[in-house]
This record gives structure tokens, C-alpha cells and sequence, in this order.
């Protein structure tokens, strides 16, 4: 049977289907928690909501991940990598529930602003995978790199008792090396420093924006 051929229509509603997935449906993982069961120890009111803040920047930091990824496979030109980055939208999606659960133990809420944060990763990725396949993962690579440093220094910033969060962050760090250690393989061209720096920027207005929104 020959596969199905999609048209511009379809393609843009099962976009949409995605983004409203992402934007208003609870995530589910296909992975256990790192945070695991029980072992909570007692956070006072300042240190809770710190970590709510943190955390629901990590979490609008995979909504965007979701966005991205997906422009990127709408332009791959290769199938094999549109498939590559499906995958790990996929394991992304991991990221996404943990923070999203974590949230919801910290009594924290999501981001106001997701819906912009997915529209303009979306764009982003759209644009970026436009450029060519090699050029695409090289904005992977140094995407995930950028978002391990950020990654890094959450960990640092949480309350040394808050150890459930500390454990998501840990593996969330672990995974985003390795889907820019893959997309490097994968034949990730470096990007040049102006649009490292840009990059950097945007993702500076996201995370403050996010931690306060």
C-alpha cells in the first residue's frame, strides 16, 4: 500500500492538533520519573515557590522544545531526519510531564505565555530547518547545549532540600546532551556566533519571562 500523501491542509491541522496537545492537554511520559515515589522533604513557603518558578521555566523550556522540533521535521528535507527529530520530540514529551507533575506538587502553575513561546519556537525551528537539514541540527546542537548550561545553573538555584526536582533536572540535562551529541552525528553544521548570541538572548526573555509569568 503506498503511503499516504498529506496536503498543505492536512499538514497544518495535524500542526495544530500538535500545538493544542502540547499548549492544553496533560502530558504523559513513557518514562518513570526521576523524581520517583515518596522521599519529599518539607519545603517552607519561599523555598516552594522558588522551585515552582524554576521549574515552570523548565516546563515552558519543553513546550518550546515540542515547537521547535516539530518546524524543524515540517522542512527536514530528508525523511530519516524528520524521523530523528520526531523521536526526540518524543522523549522531550518525557520532559515536559515530569516538570508538568512537579509543578503540580509544588502547587506551582504553567506559563502564561506558552502559547507565544510555542508560536515562535515553531517559526524558529520552520525557518531553521528551511536552511537545510545540516544547518538544522547544528541549531539542535547548540540548542541543547545552551539549554544543559541553563539546566546546570537551575540546579544550583534550587533549594538544597528540594532533591525530587533536582533528580528531574539532572536527567533532563543527561537527555538534552544526548540529542545534541546525536544531532552533531548526524551531520550538525556549527552556527556562526551571531546567531549563537541571538539565540542566547531569546532564550534569556524566555526564561525570565516565564519565571515571573
Amino acid at each position: 500500500m503506498a503511503d499516504r500523501t498529506f496536503s498543505p491542509l492536512d499538514r497544518f491541522i495535524g500542526e495544530i492538533d500538535k500545538a493544542i496537545k502540547v499548549l492544553a492537554a496533560p502530558a504523559h511520559a513513557n518514562r518513570p520519573s526521576p523524581a520517583g515515589a515518596g522521599g519529599e522533604l518539607v519545603l517552607d513557603d519561599k523555598e516552594r515557590r522558588e522551585s515552582a518558578r524554576l521549574m515552570r521555566v523548565n516546563h515552558s523550556g519543553e513546550v518550546a522544545a515540542q515547537a521547535l522540533y516539530q518546524g524543524q521535521a515540517l522542512t527536514a528535507r530528508e525523511s530519516s531526519i524528520a524521523a530523528a527529530l520526531q523521536k526526540a520530540a518524543g522523549e522531550e514529551m518525557d520532559h515536559l510531564a515530569w516538570c508538568e507533575d512537579r509543578l503540580s506538587e509544588l502547587y506551582g502553575t504553567t506559563s502564561l505565555l506558552n502559547p507565544l513561546w510555542y508560536a515562535g519556537s515553531f517559526a524558529i525551528g520552520a525557518v531553521a530547518g528551511a536552511f537545510g537539514d545540516r544547518t538544522s541540527l547544528g541549531f539542535i546542537t547548540e540548542t541543547e547545549k545552551q539549554v544543559e548550561a541553563h539546566l546546570h545553573s537551575h540546579a544550583e538555584r534550587l533549594p538544597a532540600a528540594d532533591h525530587r526536582s533536582r533528580a528531574i533536572i539532572d536527567q533532563m540535562a543527561l537527555d538534552e546532551a544526548a540529542h545534541g551529541a546525536e544531532a552533531t552525528a548526524l551531520g550538525g553544521r556549527s552556527l556562526p556566533f551571531p546567531v549563537r548570541a541571538a539565540m542566547r538572548l531569546t532564550a534569556r526573555l524566555m526564561t525570565h519571562g516565564s519565571y515571573w509569568l
